[in-house]
């Protein structure tokens, strides 16, 4: 290797794991078989008469003040998603693209930056595989994680998966998901061998000798007109009178469909990552660089404790000292996940 070796300017991938933004039907749990006639769940506006809850500083809490201040109607417009009243099932439903190719960069302008990189990565599959990565990421579509607050309090929750060729299931996986712990990625023992078969065909798309297009079905029994939970949308700059709440849905006016963004899918699929500090009492967290946690307000990856992405690809690229096995599969999923990690200017 050339010691003049050093990270390239330019340095981007494109994401291994493509999913579809979620739709939502309502429906009857006794009706699964024939989901194909649910109808869309929408959204609808609720107004609101909220009350002062938020902690008051020290100047605020004097009496009088607080209650002259409680006096003002703290009036909201929000949007809500909810199942009918005669259904009590709601049925979520997205599509995986499964690509190859993973470690090849999209952009790379230093020929060999490129070349080191693709024989460490080549290194990594020869050694390891895909199958470590595969199957936790199968197992996150098994646990149906990617429901997010719609998985909480179920009292069922079954998930289908059908491996797509030319618009037909070639192949079939069932699972019950709220057998599946989340804290443990790990596969209960009468579903460990449909696990094993998803995960070896995610694994066969990752390595490019499969063509991977897999349609996700999720059905979660809610209780008849239960709320439920699509993405919220970032509004940046809300007017006074505006929604203090919007919501995802595909589609415009009577045909828009209420919907999870398919970022949140992906961050779901990708929560992969116990090879971090504290995972045995945190559980896994999404792959990221540095192990960032936006609802922890933490990085649990500090570059300080050389864990992050940057100081394990830039040891085993630039000076090969190959990370322990557990942080090689981190730097591969991350290179999975996508991203500009160019050296900074």
């Amino acid at each position: 290797m050339s010691k003049d070796l050093k990270t390239a300017s330019v340095l981007a991938f494109e994401r291994k794991l493509d999913p579809s933004d979620a739709l939502f039907f309502a429906g009857s749990w006794d009706a699964r078989d024939a989901s194909a006639e649910w109808k869309p769940v929408t959204l609808r506006e609720k107004s609101v008469r909220g009350t002062i809850s938020n902690r008051l500083k020290a100047s605020g809490q004097d009496p009088a003040k607080l209650d002259a201040a409680i006096q003002s109607p703290n009036l909201q417009t929000v949007d809500v998603a909810a199942l009918p009243a005669d259904a009590d099932t709601l049925k979520v439903q997205f599509t995986l693209r499964v690509l190859g190719g993973a470690g090849a960069p999209s952009a790379c302008n230093d020929a060999a930056y490129r070349e080191k990189l693709l024989a460490t990565v080549a290194g990594y599959v020869q050694t390891h595989g895909f199958g470590e990565l595969a199957r936790r990421y199968a197992a996150n579509l098994a646990n149906g994680r990617f429901l997010w607050r719609n998985r909480i309090g179920a009292e069922q929750a079954r998930v289908h998966v059908a491996h797509l060729k030319e618009g037909v299931p070639v192949a079939q996986w069932t699972f019950d998901a709220l057998a599946h712990q989340l804290h443990d990625l790990a596969a209960p023992q009468d579903e460990a061998q449909a696990l094993a078969e998803l995960a070896a065909l995610i694994a066969e798309g990752l390595a490019g000798t499969a063509h991977v297009l897999l349609q996700v079905t999720a059905f979660v029994r809610i209780g008849p007109g239960q709320e439920v939970f699509p993405s919220q949308e970032l509004i940046l700059d809300r007017g006074r009178g505006d929604k203090s709440k919007t919501l995802y849905a595909v589609g415009e006016g009577d045909k828009a469909v209420a919907a999870i963004h398919s970022q949140k899918i992906g961050n779901a699929l990708r929560t992969i990552d116990t090879w971090y500090p504290g995972a045995e009492e945190n559980g896994p967290i999404a792959v990221e660089p540095y192990g960032s946690v936006t609802t922890q307000g933490k990085a649990w990856r500090q570059p300080k404790e050389k864990k992050d992405f940057y100081n394990l690809l830039d040891g085993w690229i630039l000076k090969d000292k190959a990370p322990e096995p557990e942080q090689q599969h981190f730097v591969v999923a991350t290179l999975i996940r996508g991203g500009v990690f160019g050296e900074a200017g």
